[in-house]
């Protein structure tokens, strides 16, 4: 697809949240000079809008440093505001990718329950097919038969390998199985898909680690990257997901999806504020082609409505 046309789609898939907080900041300075009322009550959109209180602190302090006079137009004020965006975005938008290397690449994918990982998974491994990259997958949720059978159908699709096991069957050992077994095909990638795990679950969480450590077994240097899918439409409880599976799994680098279904995208602003991890993209829908790569000026301008 040409990147118009994807531009278009994620155009799209930011709709609800572009409406919301553009179209409030235009509101906001309608016949309102710009003075320390007006940023208050631009501050506490920021925070409705799921940019996080320690960041739409930052970004008002920001326009109030430019020293603007009272008849600055909103137009100004929202161009500012994309580039003090884009400044807290562009470090930490990454592309996912694969390095050149001769080594099995391990992919540990997690998440809570209902986030993407599975739809996820298959969009990431039609990229990497499309790369020229060989390609297996571990159905490593073994307590959901819908979850193997979702990805047995991509399997068959992608026409490449997927691991299974019986339902209830040792998720730990399936996943050992599943990597000596992509190492001696020399697969360029494993994709290792986990059960949705809620963050708060003592249980399920050391379970999650119990993976990893099995992982460590066959390749010490393994996963080489563990990446947290988050749903956007779960706005700041995202934060809770992250921290938790950071300390307990080494979370590498995040994916959020589902934008197209919430107006809370600014949550992803408030997650690079504040965690500093990479965001390698962006799920704006259920085509492969709507899981785009993270691009800092196209999320700052399309956020506040200027594009």
């Amino acid at each position: 697809m040409s990147s118009t046309g994807l531009w278009s789609r994620f155009k799209k898939g930011l709709q609800k949240t572009s409406d919301q907080l553009g179209g409030q900041i235009k509101d906001l300075f309608l016949n309102r000079k710009l003075d320390a009322n007006t940023l208050d009550d631009l501050e506490d959109l920021l925070i409705q809008g799921d940019i996080g209180v320690e960041t739409a602190s930052q970004l008002r302090q920001a326009i109030a440093n430019q020293k603007f006079d009272a008849e600055t137009s909103e137009m100004t004020i929202r161009n500012v505001l994309a580039a003090e965006i884009e400044k807290i975005l562009e470090p930490v938008a990454q592309p996912f990718s694969i390095p050149k290397t001769n080594q099995t690449q391990i992919i540990l994918i997690v998440g809570v329950n209902g986030s993407g990982k599975t739809t996820t998974i298959s969009k990431l491994a039609k990229q990497c097919l499309d790369q020229g990259l060989t390609v297996e997958l571990a159905a490593c949720d073994t307590f959901r038969a819908a979850a193997v059978e979702q990805l047995q159908v991509w399997g068959e699709r992608l026409k490449i390998p997927v691991y299974t096991a019986p339902d209830g069957a040792d998720a730990a050992g399936l996943a050992f199985e599943a990597v000596t077994k992509a190492m001696e095909n020399k697969a360029n990638v494993l994709f290792v898909d986990t059960a949705g795990r809620l963050h708060n679950k003592e249980g399920l969480m050391s379970e999650l680690q119990k993976i990893i450590r099995v992982i460590k077994k066959v390749d010490v240097l393994a996963p080489h990257q563990t990446l947290l899918v988050l749903d956007a439409t779960t706005g700041q409880n995202a934060h809770n997901q992250v921290s938790v599976f950071q300390q307990m799994a080494g979370v590498t680098g995040l994916i959020v999806t589902k934008l197209d279904g919430t107006a809370r995208g600014g949550v992803v602003v408030s997650l690079a504020g504040k965690y500093k991890l990479p965001i390698h993209a962006l799920g704006v829908g259920e085509q492969a082609e709507d899981l785009q790569p993270f691009k800092a000026h196209d999320f700052a301008v399309t956020l506040v409505g200027l594009e």
